[in-house]
């Protein structure tokens, strides 16, 4: 178990976590696997700034790919650190979708 921004995780935060895989969902969110093999939800929704707003696309959004553990859309030209998506995100159970 951890505490990172007041928030307590269960498992052991690894330095250089990586995405494993990426799939998408509807409504901008994402069932991320992790390089420890957590599998966590993230809300892309939430992420703003001019960078981010071709995401608003679904056929842009439905197509990401991993690039050395980096999740990306449009050949690198948008991505989002590994860290990032973990902290933004909350655990995944079978229920949860």
């Amino acid at each position: 178990m951890y505490v990172k921004n007041g928030i307590c995780y269960a498992g052991k935060m690894e330095d250089g976590i990586k995405v494993a895989d990426v799939k998408p969902l509807r409504g901008m969110m994402m069932l991320v696997t992790f390089s420890t093999g957590e599998k966590r939800l993230f809300d892309a929704s939430h992420l703003s700034g001019g960078a981010f707003e071709p995401l608003r696309d679904e056929k842009v959004f439905s197509s990401p790919s991993l690039f050395h553990g980096v999740i990306t859309w449009k050949d690198g030209a948008i991505d989002i650190a590994p860290e990032a998506v973990y902290e933004d995100s909350y655990a995944y159970t079978s229920n949860a979708l």
